[in-house]
């Protein structure tokens, strides 16, 4: 099943590389009166997954993740009309040199062929991971977890009917439907079919993706997010930070999970805090909890810890270098920031933390596609090849040297 899965892919891929822009757009936008007419099928292809998600005890943060109501359907309908509005980066010149003995060279932009997505309970993933992946001329072909599969399944067939009225080859998106560990497995080990996979999940399955797989991988998704709160900040700006980096949505990857507050303002600050997010469970260092006896005694691991709920890590910090060394340690290298009205210390900051997005007076929350200008995004690389931070359609792209001559030969 796993290798004919492989080679529909592979069969798929020279035509999509060859399409037209316009062609791309128009199925894009036939895409989104698709979802729009079949909201009501979506809607009830989801209800079976969040009912089957509260039955097995999934936490509301997952359950959030889960959800396709009528809001989700909606952006997701608005997200292929904004890519529609973006330029095809297929074919795009990035370089041109010339060289003494008369050859152009070009550097193209071409996609990188058969993308492998395997993610944890979002099934709005399926659809952004599709049409990320088809206007940048990239095959598809998706694992998502059990909690989704009902919400996968009917998203891959609404996909698929709208590429064969477009007498397009179907098989440019596959949605694998087995959901057990050993499938899994054996999609990692299809480098003869997949160019590139990219996880999006927990910590645990980035871990496993990267430690099982023979094919290049993209490393995203899990968020341990700090934020540090320096002396001469701002702290009724920094308390309205904190609970957006926090509460808004508290089970994405790039929500605050551990928080760093220098100590010569802890006494004030931190009982603010408290006030200000009773419903958060603090894991603090003894300092902290000497200030607030609220907070629980924090271990080691919870400092590394993912939380993706209402918690989060707290220590105090001697000055920013302190905060810098203990962000580069515990940090996943998503999203940090520092909150501070001391321009040097800030740029100080934003040149040592070494992460993929770095914030100066502003929340985590902001580390986002469609926050940055991409539109949907297959996710937020956390390594630093091949690419980094957010990841539009450039980064789905790869790119070849097209070389014009008249009769050269080297000497």
């Amino acid at each position: 099943m796993i290798n004919q899965i492989g080679e529909n892919a592979k069969n798929a891929k020279l035509a999509l590389s060859l399409l037209t822009s316009e062609k791309k757009d128009e199925v894009l936008n036939g895409l989104a009166l698709a979802l729009d007419i079949n909201r009501v099928l979506i809607k009830d292809e989801n209800i079976k997954d969040m009912e089957a998600g509260k039955n097995t005890g999934l936490d509301a943060a997952l359950l959030d993740r889960l959800l396709l109501d009528d809001k989700r359907i909606d952006q997701m309908i608005t997200g292929l009309h904004d890519l529609i509005s973006f330029p095809d980066p297929i074919g795009e010149v990035l370089e041109t040199i010339k060289r003494d003995n008369g050859l152009l060279i070009e550097k193209i932009s071409v996609p990188l062929g058969v993308v492998g997505i395997i993610y944890e309970s979002r099934p709005n993933v399926t659809l952004d991971a599709f049409s990320l992946c088809f206007k940048s001329g990239n095959v598809s072909i998706l694992k998502g977890g059990k909690e989704a599969i009902h919400s996968n399944i009917i998203l891959e067939t609404i996909i698929r009917d709208v590429l064969v009225q477009n007498h397009l080859n179907p098989d440019i998106l596959q949605v694998i439907k087995q959901t057990d560990r050993e499938t899994t497995k054996q999609m990692m080990k299809m480098n003869e079919y997949i160019d590139v996979l990219i996880p999006r999940g927990s910590q645990g399955l980035i871990r496993s993706v990267l430690e099982n797989s023979n094919i290049p991988v993209i490393q995203t998704g899990a968020g341990n997010c700090h934020i540090y709160v320096d002396k001469e900040a701002d702290q009724d700006m920094a308390i309205e930070i904190i609970i957006n980096a926090k509460i808004q949505r508290p089970g994405v990857c790039n929500a605050l999970e551990s928080l760093l507050v220098n100590k010569y303002i802890a006494d004030e600050f931190l009982p603010k805090l408290a006030l200000a997010l009773p419903e958060v469970t603090f894991f603090a260092d003894s300092l902290a909890q000497a200030i607030v006896p609220g907070f629980k005694l924090a271990e080691e691991a919870d400092y590394a810890r993912e939380y993706l709920g209402l918690s989060a890590s707290i220590k105090i910090c001697d000055d920013y270098n302190d905060a810098i060394t203990h962000i580069n340690k515990y940090s996943t290298g998503h999203s940090e920031a520092i909150i501070t009205e001391n321009k040097e210390v800030a740029e100080l900051f934003t040149r040592a933390v070494d992460s993929s997005t770095v914030y100066v007076n502003a929340s985590t929350r902001f580390t986002d596609g469609s926050e940055f200008g991409y539109g949907a995004e297959i996710g937020i690389s956390t390594q630093k090849l091949h690419a980094r931070g957010p990841m539009g359609l450039k980064q789905l792209c790869s790119y070849k040297y097209i070389v014009h001559g008249n009769g050269q030969t080297r000497n």
